[in-house]
């Protein structure tokens, strides 16, 4: 059987290919504030971590006034400070001065010469950059500064952002816009192991139309899952807000990202097959629509039961006995066989799909398939052209127990719970 293959995001991951990672390194960022420095302080200016560094005053030959003389020293806060690697895109750049004023300020891109945008305060003392900086880059800060007399000064700094071996992005199962089954848990993978899962949770803001609420459950530290207590409402639109630009996955990765997702949600299709009675019944909103023969697992491989989702659709498959672990010489081995109106249900290898006229007899009547749902040409054709991905198969009867969560979404066999309390 093929290998399962989801859908991205419609979006493409940013990690330069077959770039070695490096050893994350501490993130240049310090998140400490200043004292306040004399009258005109600069701890006001929140989350910035300024860098004490005086400038001083440009000599006036010995001719200048009293005034001039007395002038104290510009003293400037910056950030990020001098020399910071690794600093994350988000932080503030900004700079602040005491005992005088900005006249000019420059953060260069070192390697395009870009300037990035930014504003000076109405009375000359701070600057901020406009937005977000951009990740593997070198920057250079040209600060001009005047002091109390009026004399001018000038410094420059450099520092680094995080560079591309740290970046991190994910994809999500369903493509933004798509129509999905109301059994359709939202799913992202990460390009990176996600240590600090609270953050990414708190920067993933899920909302459904129908106002149900979810919860996440994560599959090891690459994927994430979110599902409702029950199925998505029908006709209902799911929309997956993703700030993860800046946010510190944890391990030095910093995810390089913001998105919005849309799920649409169609009618509730639920595929109800019995083992024991070889018959099924699809359901549309409830309301029972069809009634059709099946053959499913015989005894060796009995079908999983429990709710499994509709992941992919093939009108021409190819299934592979190896792929499910069968060899030459085994009974059940099948080599290579062409089968129409594919529907997988597992990652495992378990579809609804139209029986092989060798088993057309069987339909209705016994079990004889791998753990498959088979139907009859006519029947599985209409089931091919009117459920999709996301639509639901419950399994009944089966003398097998529901499938692992993740051999597919299996989600809807944990109890609620269970699924949101992570037990």
């Amino acid at each position: 059987m093929s290998d399962y293959q989801h859908e991205d995001a419609g979006y493409a991951a940013t990690t330069e290919p077959g770039k070695p990672r490096r050893k994350a390194w501490k993130i240049g960022l310090i998140v400490a504030l200043c004292a306040v420095v004399g009258a005109g302080g600069i701890g006001a200016v929140a989350v910035v971590p300024w860098a004490q560094a005086k400038v001083d005053a440009v000599p006036d030959g010995g001719t200048g006034s009293s005034a001039a003389v007395a002038a104290k020293p510009v003293e400037l806060g910056v950030s990020p400070v001098d020399g910071a690697v690794q600093v994350n895109p988000v932080a503030p750049a900004a700079v602040k001065a005491v005992n005088g004023k900005l006249k000019a300020v420059s953060l260069v891109d070192n390697k395009t010469g870009a300037a990035a945008a930014g504003s000076l305060s109405a009375d000359g003392t701070s600057w901020t950059a406009a937005g977000p900086l951009a990740f593997d880059t070198s920057y250079t800060y040209t600060l001009t500064v005047l002091d109390g007399a009026n004399r001018e000064s000038t410094k420059t700094q450099t520092f680094s952002t995080v560079p591309a071996a740290n970046e991190a992005d994910a994809t999500s199962y369903v493509r933004d816009g798509g129509n999905v089954g109301a059994g359709q848990p939202v799913e992202l993978t990460f390009s990176e192991p996600v240590l600090n899962k609270a953050a990414v949770e708190n920067a993933i803001k899920i909302t459904s139309s129908s106002g149900q609420v979810g919860a996440f459950r994560w599959f090891g530290d690459k994927i994430v899952r979110y599902r409702p207590e029950n199925f998505w409402t029908a006709k209902s639109v799911v929309t997956v807000d993703l700030k993860l630009l800046g946010v510190d996955f944890g391990n030095g990765m910093i995810g390089n990202f913001n998105k919005t997702i849309t799920m649409n949600v169609g009618d509730k299709k639920v595929l109800v097959a019995d083992a024991a009675n070889h018959v099924s019944n699809l359901y549309v909103n409830d309301v029972l629509v069809r009634t059709m023969p099946v053959t499913m697992g015989d005894t060796r491989f009995p079908s999983a039961a429990g709710f499994l989702v509709m992941m992919e659709k093939e009108k021409e498959a190819v299934f592979k006995a190896d792929s499910i672990g069968l060899q030459p010489g085994d009974p059940a081995y099948y080599g290579t066989l062409n089968v129409s109106n594919a529907i997988r249900i597992t990652t495992g290898g378990e579809y609804v799909h139209q029986a092989l006229p060798a088993a057309y007899g069987n339909v209705g009547n016994s079990n004889v398939s791998h753990g498959c749902v088979g139907l009859l040409p006519d029947d599985a054709n209409w089931v091919f052209d009117n459920m999709t991905t996301g639509d639901l198969v419950q399994v009944i009867n089966s003398e097998r127990g529901p499938t692992e969560a993740d051999d597919g979404f299996g989600d809807w066999n944990i109890p609620w719970a269970q699924y949101a309390s992570r037990g």
